[in-house]
């Protein structure tokens, strides 16, 4: 039997919620949630993130409706935008009058990294208070439209938004690969991955079987086929060479 403690029970009962009372989150709740994603682990020192925290319900009904008309988003009582930031890095750049090279894929993931690991801490100091979240991939739907919305600088983009509140939902926890398909000791073990993905399909089978009452009896391996044989927000790209990244030249 695995030794566990509250910081381990904590990690291992991630359930995403979608829907909270309204009941409010407290302005010290809000600081602390801050406040943890700040310390979470950062490239190079670079702190290449920001945070934008939205309570305004007109914008909160606006943001539901550009990342994919998610009620959760409009109905949480506060919303989160944790965006890749090299702005300042610009700014620390032509102080020292320095070149700016942050055009590359390199610099993309490492925007892209800092805001992901601080988002997670943001969502384990929540649910220390007992609250609720979900990530919300889909602020990258419209991100030029976000970008104005929030007033976001160049150099900067939308990673990705966090929804906090009271949940007022308990689902059931969502089964996650086995660990013979996702964790190798030593070198990358090839010949376990097949076995484990069709016992993993069969148990997300009986998952969405229960959950759906038979409605949906769709397999792991089906969802991803299916969310894989189309491109996914293309318009990243253009976006993202937009805000000064992608090599695309370096903006004035």
């Amino acid at each position: 039997m695995m030794m566990q403690n509250d910081s381990i029970r904590l990690l291992q009962s991630h359930r995403s919620i979608r829907s909270f009372t309204n009941e409010k989150v407290s302005q010290e709740q809000i600081e602390n949630i801050v406040e943890s994603g700040r310390w979470a682990p950062t490239s190079h020192h670079v702190q290449a993130y920001s945070i934008v925290v939205i309570q305004d319900q007109k914008k909160k009904d606006k943001l539901a409706e550009l990342v994919g008309n998610q009620a959760y988003v409009a109905q949480c009582p506060v919303f989160f935008v944790i965006c890749a930031d090299f702005s300042r890095l610009k700014k620390a750049s032509e102080l020292h009058q320095k070149s700016f090279e942050v055009s590359g894929i390199e610099q993309v993931l490492v925007g892209a990294v800092d805001a992901a690991l601080v988002a997670e801490n943001m969502l384990v100091a929540a649910r220390s208070y007992e609250l609720g979240g979900v990530m919300i991939g889909g602020i990258r739907n419209l991100p030029d439209e976000v970008s104005e919305l929030l007033s976001l600088p160049d150099y900067t983009f939308p990673v990705m938004g966090l929804c906090v509140g009271q949940p007022n939902q308990d689902p059931t926890q969502k089964p996650r690969l086995p660990e013979a398909a996702s964790v190798h000791y030593e070198t990358y073990n090839h010949e376990q991955i097949d076995a484990a993905l069709e016992k993993y399909d069969q148990e997300m089978k009986r998952y969405y079987t229960d959950r759906t009452s038979g409605k949906r009896v769709t397999t792991w391996s089906e969802m991803m086929s299916a969310h894989f044989s189309t491109p996914k927000r293309a318009h990243l790209d253009t976006f993202l060479k937009k805000q000064g990244f992608l090599y695309s030249s370096n903006k004035d």
